[in-house]
């Protein structure tokens, strides 16, 4: 597969689990080890056509953090409401084309794995005449600042299953994905989970996902936020590319 040319990073939320810090700066714009987590998924994406930032909570604060960008060229969409991640690509599915396009969180933390980075992992991996959205994962072990019971299950011909009510699952979804524009048919107006699109994909053997080798962290508290900093500014770290 070529490369997406287009990309949407989520950058909308409230961040409650970090008030009162969410209070005056978007959870993606906190500085962590001296760079936010938007900058440092943007600066992963250079090269790109466009990359769609969506904002809501503190909008302006989204816009004022991109400004000055010029590669990637992007391009902020305000909400009027917050559409959850499913609504909120569906919202600016006009802007990302007929192409296949990457959808990445605005608060995760990756490390590259030697060797590879995680656009090669996904752009490897992906078959558009089989799949509908690619995620990918990392071991729920290796999921740092991460307290749940996993996301997804792997089987034959890397498709997924999610969790649903089964006690744990091995891997977590790690912020990004190929997405075709086709897995957006018929999906709701307004405000909606892409867990809505990724089950009917899986109920279809259209969901699959490619396992990530190099590091993870969710930041979603402050005490995370504190963890990431140590992380990414560890200096055995140093051969890794890309924080």
């Amino acid at each position: 597969m070529t490369a997406p040319k287009r990309a949407m990073i989520l950058a909308a939320g409230r961040g409650e689990r970090m008030r009162p810090l969410t209070d005056r700066l978007p959870k993606p714009v906190i500085p962590v080890a001296g760079r936010s987590a938007l900058d440092r998924m943007l600066d992963r994406l250079a090269g790109f056509e466009r990359v769609v930032v969506n904002a809501w909570h503190l909008a302006g604060e989204i816009e004022a953090a991109v400004a000055a960008r010029r590669d990637p060229p992007v391009v902020v969409v305000r909400e009027n409401r917050i559409l959850g991640t499913g609504g909120g690509v569906a919202n600016a599915l006009g802007l990302l084309g007929e192409e296949p396009f990457l959808v990445a969180n605005g608060d995760v933390f990756l490390t590259e794995s030697p060797g590879q980075s995680v656009l090669e992992t996904l752009v490897g991996a992906w078959d558009g005449d089989s799949t509908d959205a690619l995620l990918l994962l990392v071991e729920r072990a290796r999921a740092r600042g991460y307290r749940y019971a996993g996301d997804f299950a792997m089987t034959e011909g890397n498709r997924l299953l999610a969790r649903g009510g089964r006690d744990s699952a091995p891997y977590v979804y790690a912020s990004l994905q190929i997405v075709h524009p086709r897995l957006l048919e018929g999906a709701p107006e307004g405000a909606f989970s892409f867990n809505l699109l990724w089950d009917r994909a899986a109920r279809r053997g259209r969901l699959r996902g490619v396992v990530w080798g190099g590091g993870w962290m969710t930041v979603d508290t402050i005490d995370n936020l504190a963890a990431a900093g140590d992380w990414l500014a560890t200096p055995d770290r140093n051969h890794e590319q890309g924080v």
